[in-house]
């Protein structure tokens, strides 16, 4: 396998993105495309996260390291060998660059971190923060990570796991206490768990979340999980027969959620950031939501598919664990390796 399949690039941009015959970890502000750069078609205007899995391990303890001509030569192969593909997946023969592709697609900017046998190789920032500014996008700039955020909940849940303080196996409603699963023929026999929630086996609805913006009420957590106002979403509720079949909820997390800031006694974001960031080493990221003061200065703005900003430059998601992580390249890929390394 090439040195380029066996490296894993996290990748995050101010709008669209993709990368090629590579194993990679996508983020974007507006939306993404599994294979961006190159010219996939776009999906509809929402936040949106791919995880491509192509390659091999993801930590390789003592590797040799990468010298500096390899690596330039690497960020070289990156910056200036997009190839176009087309919507069957045909590739166009004709090499652009990575700063020609983002004019073309308007995106703004984008950043983008490699790691290669359990350690990051190079980490870079392309473009701007927001068109209307100059400040550029580094490697310290956040991104919204959008579902990315459940996967870094889902360990956390597991640190509960092994501290003793929740069960994977455990009935959900058995623990909540503000709010509970409404009971249906459903659940009669088969009931909701952490397992099935990560699993996304749970039976739960509402497959994700819209956000809402920097100058709306948001709803609480509860008005969340029952749909009222001013929550933009329905109601989650239970669909199917738990562990009958596997259906995507961004509305589980929100359950699993609520479950962990009550079997903690924590704000999810402080859980999280004790559970998962600091033991990571991801400095930059939060989830808190709506992002502190001092953060605003270092987020990336959210861009249409004209390139024109979005109203507030970002949403705002209480619904932290299903999309609420706000994180960079590095970060993120700190705590694959972190993962991979445990």
């Amino acid at each position: 396998m090439a040195d380029e399949e066996n490296t894993l690039y996290s990748v995050m941009c101010s709008k669209t993105l993709t990368m090629r015959r590579l194993m990679t970890s996508a983020v974007c502000s507006k939306h993404l495309t599994w294979h961006m750069l190159s010219g996939f078609p776009r999906p509809p205007l929402v936040t949106a996260i791919v995880m491509l899995c192509v390659a091999a391990s993801l930590a390789c303890a003592g590797a040799p390291a990468v010298d500096a001509a390899e690596t330039n030569a690497r960020i070289a192969r990156i910056e200036n060998d997009i190839i176009t593909i087309d919507a069957a997946g045909a590739d166009s023969g004709i090499a652009q660059s990575l700063l020609s592709r983002m004019a073309s697609l308007k995106v703004p900017g984008l950043s983008v971190a490699v790691f290669d046998s359990g350690r990051i190789v190079w980490a870079r920032g392309y473009g701007v923060v927001d068109q209307n500014t100059v400040a550029v996008v580094d490697t310290a700039t956040l991104f919204q990570a959008a579902s990315i955020s459940k996967p870094v909940t889902s360990v956390g849940m597991f640190r509960l796991v092994e501290q003793g303080r929740l069960s994977l196996d455990e009935n959900v409603n058995a623990r909540l206490q503000s709010w509970a699963v409404p009971e249906s023929r459903f659940t009669r026999i088969e009931k909701i768990t952490p397992r099935r929630i990560v699993t996304h086996m749970s039976g739960l609805n509402v497959h994700g979340f819209l956000g809402y913006r920097s100058d709306d009420t948001l709803p609480t957590l509860q008005q969340v999980l029952n749909g009222e106002p001013p929550a933009n979403s329905p109601p989650v509720r239970v669909d199917t027969i738990p562990g009958a079949r596997e259906v995507y909820s961004g509305g589980g997390f929100v359950v699993l959620q609520l479950l962990m800031e009550e079997v903690s006694g924590q704000s999810f974001s402080a859980l999280l950031a004790d559970l998962v960031l600091t033991p990571a080493g991801m400095g930059h990221s939060t989830f808190a939501q709506p992002l502190p003061n001092e953060l605003v200065g270092r987020a990336a703005t959210g861009h249409d598919e004209t390139g024109a900003p979005i109203a507030g430059r970002y949403h705002v998601h209480p619904e932290l664990a299903a999309a609420g992580l706000w994180a960079t390249p590095s970060d993120l890929a700190g705590f694959m390796l972190s993962v991979g390394q445990s």
